[in-house]
């Protein structure tokens, strides 16, 4: 996959790196027979002011030959130019994208979502709820009905249906979980993906309070994710990073990291394309993006 997306990248970078510098090439050969213009248009004018009242005195100019060349280089120029921006316009997101995108509009409207007792909510943020709908592409293809016969994983999010049943209940849903509806799948999700990072308090089997902690519980990360180390705590609590993550380069470290908690076995790799996703939200175009994507539309979604 990696070897398959440089090449790709190399190839893209390659064709506009040759598309730039042959609008560099027109450019300069507008310029020279502007410059070459201007030169023939003053020494006409020396003429005329020379020859003042002479009628058989010349006036020098673009000869027609060398302005259908220069309309031709300017042509030429602005439809190079329009080929590089409606490169990046043309590409956009699989359909099924604004879909989800709505349906996560829909789930995030549950408050109970946010992580207890820390009450994160990165999952559904309206600056970082995105990571939804881009861990649903990496691992469902956005198919709500998807289902692995091998792991039992059904619907978006992939946990197993008797993980989601088991997080449903926090979530104080009106109906019975079902993981083929994407906006209870949504929902499960956006819960999981809070807990992983804000960690949660649970009651333990003898009665008290067991705390588990998220990524923002470690110091080390917190230094990734907002530059400080700090970290806050209290009794009960799972313990969060002191500065909240506000970076786009932390917020891309956190959501790999995410990922790779939440989907047994991600590589390393797959994180970082999740991670290149969620960076690129509204830049589809990106040759990053559009190596990920091609991948994706020839393999099977990530378990």
């Amino acid at each position: 996959m990696r070897a398959h997306f440089d090449d790709f990248v190399h190839l893209k970078s390659q064709r506009l790196a040759d598309v730039k510098n042959e609008a560099e090439n027109l450019e300069r050969e507008l310029s020279d027979a502007r410059l070459s213009f201007e030169r023939e248009l003053a020494k006409g004018r020396t003429e005329v002011l020379v020859n003042h009242g002479r009628r058989s005195a010349r006036h020098s100019g673009f000869s027609r030959g060398r302005k259908i060349a220069t309309g031709t280089a300017v042509v030429a120029v602005l439809a190079t130019i329009g080929v590089i921006i409606l490169t990046g316009r043309d590409a956009s997101w699989p359909p099924s994208v604004a879909t989800v995108q709505s349906e996560t509009a829909s789930a995030c409207q549950n408050p109970d979502v946010k992580s207890e007792p820390g009450q994160v909510n990165f999952a559904c943020a309206k600056t970082t709820r995105q990571i939804l709908w881009v861990f649903a592409l990496m691992t469902s293809a956005d198919n709500p009905d998807f289902a692995d016969a091998k792991t039992g994983r059904l619907g978006l999010e992939p946990i197993t249906p008797a993980q989601g049943g088991e997080m449903a209940w926090s979530l104080n849903l009106h109906h019975p979980y079902d993981p083929s509806n994407p906006v209870d799948s949504l929902e499960v999700a956006a819960r999981a993906i809070n807990n992983i990072i804000g960690g949660a308090t649970l009651t333990g089997t003898d009665g008290n309070p067991v705390v588990q902690s998220g990524l923002e519980s470690v110091p080390a990360n917190c230094l990734r994710y907002t530059g400080s180390a700090a970290v806050t705590s209290r009794q009960g609590f799972p313990a969060l990073c002191a500065k909240p993550v506000t970076s786009p380069a932390g917020e891309a470290a956190l959501v790999a990291d995410v990922y790779q908690k939440w989907v047994v076995g991600a590589t390393p790799e797959a994180a970082q394309d999740v991670a290149v996703l969620y960076e690129n939200a509204t830049n589809p175009g990106d040759p990053q993006v559009q190596a990920i994507l091609k991948n994706l539309s020839i393999s099977k979604p990530l378990a």
